[in-house]
């Protein structure tokens, strides 16, 4: 990191404190109103909680003002993951003994839905000295600073480099207490990332493409954990890409005898009845598998388009064997995953941006 940019940016964090103290003053109560909050929510609250209860913990996040429908995204945590597995799973999450980097994994593992940035944010209002809120913008902040080795996408944020952070995050923390800024913690840390490190060109760059240095690794031959990860972030983009879009959405259905899909995004169009898209995320297995289970998916009259998402070597690999399945390879279409999430981050956004002018009531 580097540390005299960083002193640079918090002395001029400093003089816009000191210039606007009212709304210094007005920051700083609502930061411990929030903490309050979420630390008010102890384990056994949580176990307790009924699902007006969960509603109102889950809209206050910042990370859910990408939503315009609140009251759906909940919803859709609950049916998918069961309200008592998400109250014991969270329990354990934000007040569990073991070390956070394994908290942190096993919630990702358990819990359909809610990703990094929602799970940082509880962790840093509840834990504000030793957790860091990770999201989009931090990502834009540290990179600025000259932190390395940075998790472009949510599958490689696992528990053991969110501790990671944490540690850059309190050094962070620390130059501000240095320099004159007390009390300073990570959600303080949250709060200076967002006023003074979101220039226009980092956050414009946060959508290109990685350099030819920075290729990964093929997605088939990364370990079956990340293949998971992968392969679960790229499904739940997938669903939210199509709500966003103004489609209705569900993942790991069953749309034809035989063919259980990934996602799917369907419309009511006039008199044409149902249109579906089906789409199928693959990062290990067999080709053979999805080609089937794609055909198959076919004898849906309502099925119009069929897509297979995966990384370039294995799209290429899909392609030669569609080519010789009639029926199957003039409807199927191909989607590189690193553009699925490019998509994402593009239209979370635009969402993020549209919903914060307040033109739709926030309330349920």
């Amino acid at each position: 990191m580097n540390t005299d940019l960083l002193r640079k940016h918090i002395k001029e964090y400093i003089q816009h404190l000191e210039a606007e103290k009212l709304n210094h003053e007005q920051d700083t109560a609502e930061r411990q109103k929030r903490a309050d909050y979420y630390q008010g929510w102890t384990s056994k609250r949580i176990h307790s909680m009924n699902e007006g209860d969960f509603h109102e913990y889950i809209a206050k996040l910042w990370a859910m003002l990408i939503w315009g429908n609140k009251k759906y995204v909940v919803d859709k945590l609950i049916t998918d993951n069961g309200f008592k597995k998400l109250k014991d799973e969270l329990a354990e999450l934000v007040w569990g003994t073991g070390a956070v980097e394994g908290r942190w994994d096993r919630f990702r593992r358990e819990i359909k839905g809610m990703g990094p940035a929602m799970m940082s944010e509880i962790l840093c209002h509840v834990h504000p000295n030793d957790c860091v809120l990770w999201n989009r913008r931090a990502y834009v902040g540290f990179k600025f600073l000259g932190v390395d080795d940075l998790p472009r996408y949510n599958y490689q944020l696992t528990g053991k480099k969110y501790l990671e952070l944490s540690v850059v995050a309190k050094g962070i923390a620390k130059e501000m207490s240095k320099l004159g800024i007390s009390m300073a913690n990570l959600l303080t840390v949250d709060y200076f990332i967002w006023h003074e490190l979101q220039f226009e060109e980092n956050l414009s760059q946060i959508h290109e493409k990685l350099k030819a240095s920075q290729k990964e690794s093929p997605v088939e031959l990364v370990d079956a954990t990340t293949s998971e990860f992968i392969h679960d972030e790229v499904k739940e983009n997938l669903k939210d890409i199509g709500l966003w879009l103004g489609f209705k959405t569900e993942t790991e259905i069953k749309v034809a005898d035989g063919s259980k899909v990934d996602a799917v995004w369907e419309a009511t169009i006039g008199n044409m009845g149902r249109v579906i898209y089906v789409f199928e995320v693959q990062t290990k297995g067999s080709i053979d598998s999805l080609i089937i289970n794609l055909l198959k998916s076919l004898n849906n009259p309502a099925v119009q388009g069929v897509v297979a998402v995966s990384d370039v070597a294995q799209l290429d690999k899909i392609k030669k064997h569609a080519a010789g399945v009639p029926g199957l390879r003039e409807k199927l279409k191909y989607w590189d995953y690193k553009e699925v999430l490019h998509v994402h981050e593009a239209l979370e956004s635009v969402n993020e941006s549209i919903n914060s002018l307040g033109l739709v009531p926030q309330g349920f």
